[in-house]
């Protein structure tokens, strides 16, 4: 089959991914192959390909926000049936007997494994995934919509949880790619008012066609104090900014996997009158179907750019140069 590898991790335009053929995964005892129909391209695979995310192994191949159907099942599976239309994520594997899954933490398990990461993911034609690690997909969307829905989607909301924003307050959402505009319909639906400092003149655009309230420049200020906020960027220097934005008690909630350098906080400009910094770490697959529950009661508008699995070098290097409006998502040819 063909896949995508990362070999050097290098920048997205030294095209650090290597196109080639491998063989077909054969789903071992208690394992699903799906063959892909979408794959949604994630910043975690930009770090991965350009070494801000140390690989794990050689040779990966990136992906872990995979829409596909079963045609394989391994040994000991049940409830899943040639032709079901099933979803990978990034958590595909815990010990499920350690401190922290014992006490419904298992996105902080020491022995977690992750699709892309850990193991082979979905730049590629096939993949397999544990069976209890799949998740069953809502209705009324292509696959194409759900694929950023498996990382972007559950992450973000993740992220948003911790952010502990109250019933309708107003929420601050820094970044707006494929997590912040799937996160930010989510608050909006549950009453809050929704701010977006983002330097994409386009991504802002987007979300106030989405129902932001708001919609500036990565650094401005809000037009009012903030309950919360989500850091989808990358940037650490947006750390102190967002605290600055925060009304008293007011929580900032990190989403990403990789976040460069914070520069020196002031516990009395930055931290005083209860303002939390949390980060976030993954997600639990009480998470992943919690959120898809709400997709499929709240029709989100997913917005993608589509490449041809082809191309996935080329989709890495538009989301580096913030050229990717929603999410990207990767297509088989044909």
């Amino acid at each position: 089959m063909t896949a995508w590898q990362v070999t050097t991790p290098a920048p997205a335009t030294a095209r650090p991914l290597r196109r080639t053929a491998v063989p077909v995964p054969e789903p071992a005892a208690g394992e699903v192959r799906l063959q892909v129909v979408a794959c949604g391209v994630c910043r975690t695979d930009l770090h991965l390909a350009e070494g801000d995310l140390r690989p794990r192994r050689p040779n990966t191949v990136p992906g872990h926000e995979i829409v596909g159907y079963v045609d394989a099942v391994g040994p000991t599976v049940r409830d899943v049936a040639i032709g079901d239309r099933l979803g990978i994520a990034w958590l595909r594997e815990t010990d499920g007997t350690c401190t922290y899954c014992r006490r419904g933490a298992e996105n902080l398990c020491l022995a977690s494994r992750y699709t892309g990461w850990d193991a082979d993911g979905g730049y590629a034609e096939y993949a397999v995934v544990r069976a209890d690690y799949a998740y069953r997909l809502p209705d009324g969307y292509s696959d194409a919509e759900l694929a950023p829905l498996l990382c972007a989607g559950i992450v973000g909301f993740r992220a948003l949880r911790r952010a502990e924003l109250p019933s309708g307050g107003r929420l601050g959402v820094y970044g707006f790619g494929a997590s912040a505009h799937l996160a930010a319909q989510v608050a909006l639906a549950q009453g809050a008012r929704v701010h977006v400092m983002t330097r994409s003149e386009d991504a802002r655009q987007l979300a106030l066609a989405l129902g932001a309230s708001s919609a500036g420049g990565a650094y401005d200020a809000p037009p009012e104090p903030l309950d919360a906020a989500v850091l989808f960027a990358p940037v650490g220097d947006l750390v102190p900014v967002a605290l600055g934005a925060l009304d008293r008690g007011g929580t900032l909630s990190v989403a990403g996997i990789h976040l460069s350098d914070v520069p020196a906080l002031s516990y009395q400009r930055h931290l005083f009158q209860e303002r939390t910094l949390r980060s976030t770490t993954a997600n639990t697959r009480a998470d992943g179907r919690e959120f898809l529950g709400i997709a499929r009661q709240h029709r989100l508008a997913v917005t993608v750019q589509l490449y041809p699995l082809d191309r996935a070098d080329q989709a890495l290097i538009d989301l580096a140069s913030d050229r990717v409006n929603g999410a990207a998502v990767l297509l088989p040819a044909g």
